[in-house]
């Protein structure tokens, strides 16, 4: 017995077709094309890392060139037949050039010369367009077989020239099928749960799953149990997921936290958690359909286990989570704290409201809106400043006084009975017929209709301003207060305001600039204050700004003043410039 441990990817390396695994599309049509004598002068295997592609070019050489099976695989590239090159290290002209050399050698025993040429994406594109040439017209005895991991970067000349075979991704349960042959013949012992983590990491390369059965041997010895394996590859097991999930669904924050401590504690990566987080998401949703868990790839009793636990979450949720989770997957490798990204996320995951208690919240508010809308709304009167005298609940409560003529407020006899029109509160507020409905003001409280004489008792301001040229007459006064009252720069301002229109007891007056007009935003309540003191009745102001084209002189400032005598006179601006005179204030 040999001193020297062969390593498994190396001891079970496929010598036939049929020994592949999972490639049977590519295996069936070579071996066709062998027993039709149909070969191309070249071949290209495309695929992800350890699905067999160098394998599959050394068992094609085997068989076109009938080597015995005794001599081993990695031994064919000693033969003079089959050439065996690494293009990521002789990826130059030169090295090309060579290869040109010897292909055109016959073989010195059997029907064809054979290059195998893996990793052919990494020559460059000089030496591809050398290659070009003797791969378009090769010798008859030389077939080409081209492997790499990139298609994509490989020049379009040079896949138009070749036979294209694209391997695909093993699937977990062609490993755990593979492995399970392999755990037999070599005496090792290992349960279903720990299978299906290596293959589950191997990512569909069963070279790798036999790398990390290696691996998982020398840590736990013949006899593999799925605690120690994980402690063995350093994974993340489906227990520490599956505690994440109990958090959630108890919304416990200290265990969550702990938990982090745990794995951080362990050595576990972050990233890779979160990549098997996403996983454990994913087959939860998966679950919660109820008739896809055979698309979960787990044992039977890790199936079982997803279901039970996805009765617990709504779709909604699990897509939330998901999102989550991804996104932080994605963001974590820019983070300065991955710890505390980590945290950040858990808890998240457990303080998010669930979609149940949402949908409630929405069904509560529903039927709060739908009993709002069968009650009988009562009109309340707002939006009108002027009309603080008014005594609403007198209004409401006043009884009509049948049989009784009172005078309305236009000086004409009116029934008590008579209805109070929007279009006259208008009238009664300006003075001026109406144009429009004025909102606030209710002439009707149940079977009560308000008439126009009680509005003349509760409302007895409002006839003493009609127009809003009384407003204009009044305004000298309204400044004069100001000025005795408020600041030199407000009045300053309103010198200067021009009167717009009055609507109702809105004022509205115009600025010529945005100071003048945060100045009476500021100054509200004063100036209602003072213009009710002037005129006798509460008027609000609504300020707006128009910018003035011209500007008359004795609206300028003294510096702007000073700047315009510069212009017109050349003699003042040069006694300037020379003495640098300045305007004193």
């Amino acid at each position: 017995m040999s001193s020297h441990y062969r390593a498994l990817t190396r001891t079970y390396r496929p010598q036939t077709f049929d020994d592949v695994v999972s490639q049977e599309h590519v295996s069936s049509t070579l071996k066709n094309a062998i027993k039709q004598n149909r070969l191309s002068h070249a071949y290209m295997f495309c695929g992800p890392r350890g699905v067999g592609k160098t394998t599959m070019a050394r068992v094609l050489a085997r068989a076109i060139n009938e080597i015995d099976e005794r001599v081993d695989g990695e031994a064919l590239s000693q033969t003079l037949n089959v050439v065996e090159i690494d293009a990521a290290s002789n990826n130059k002209v030169e090295d090309v050039h060579h290869l040109r050399e010897i292909v055109r050698v016959p073989p010195q025993s059997g029907k064809y010369k054979i290059f195998i040429i893996d990793e052919v994406h990494m020559l460059s594109k000089h030496a591809f367009n050398a290659l070009l040439k003797t791969l378009e017209e090769p010798p008859a005895h030389a077939i080409f077989i081209f492997a790499t991991t990139e298609p994509h970067k490989v020049l379009p000349t040079i896949l138009s020239r070749v036979q294209r075979f694209d391997f695909k991704r093993i699937t977990i349960d062609e490993i755990i099928s593979r492995l399970r042959v392999i755990c037999e013949k070599e005496g090792i012992k290992i349960d279903e749960e720990s299978l299906h983590t290596i293959a589950r990491k191997a990512d569909g390369a069963l070279r790798d799953a036999l790398g990390l059965m290696d691996q998982a041997v020398a840590f736990c010895g013949m006899d593999i149990r799925y605690d120690q394996l994980t402690a063995a590859l350093n994974v993340v097991g489906n227990d520490e997921l599956f505690d994440v999930t109990q958090a959630v669904i108890a919304r416990d924050s200290k265990f969550g936290l702990l938990l982090v401590d745990r794995l951080m504690k362990a050595g576990t990566d972050i990233q890779e958690f979160l990549v098997s987080m996403t996983m454990h998401l994913r087959n939860l949703y998966v679950a919660k359909q109820g008739t896809g868990l055979h698309l979960i790839e787990a044992t039977e009793d890790t199936r079982q286990r997803y279901f039970e636990t996805s009765a617990t979450f709504s779709e909604d949720d699990l897509m939330r989570m998901l999102h989550l989770v991804s996104e932080a997957q994605m963001k974590i490798k820019e983070v300065q704290q991955p710890r505390v990204y980590f945290e950040i996320l858990i808890l998240k995951l457990i303080h998010m409201s669930r979609s149940r208690e949402l949908a409630e919240l929405l069904d509560g508010l529903n039927v709060l809106k739908k009993n709002f809308k069968n009650q009988p709304s009562e009109q309340i009167t707002t939006d009108l400043p002027a009309v603080h005298s008014v005594n609403q609940e007198k209004i409401n409560k006043s009884e009509p006084k049948p049989d009784t003529r009172k005078k309305s407020v236009t000086g004409q006899p009116a029934k008590s009975e008579t209805k109070v029109k929007e279009d006259d509160y208008d009238e009664l507020l300006t003075g001026k017929p109406s144009l429009g409905f004025v909102k606030g003001i209710s002439a009707k409280n149940g079977d009560h209709e308000t008439t126009a004489d009680e509005i003349e008792r509760t409302l007895p301001e409002l006839k003493s301003i009609k127009r809003l040229e009384e407003i204009e007459a009044a305004w000298p006064a309204f400044l004069n207060l100001i000025n005795k009252n408020g600041t030199k720069t407000l009045f300053h301002q309103l010198e200067n305001v021009k009167l717009k229109k009055l609507k109702g007891s809105e004022l509205t007056i115009s600025v010529n600039n945005m100071f003048a007009l945060n100045l009476v935003e500021e100054n509200k309540g004063l100036l209602s204050a003072l213009l009710k003191e002037t005129v006798g009745i509460h008027i609000r102001l609504n300020c707006v700004v128009e910018r003035q084209h011209t500007v008359s002189a004795g609206s300028l400032s003294p510096y702007e003043q000073f700047r315009e005598l510069q212009k017109k006179d050349p003699h003042l601006k040069t006694i300037v410039e020379l003495f640098g005179a300045e305007l004193e204030y």
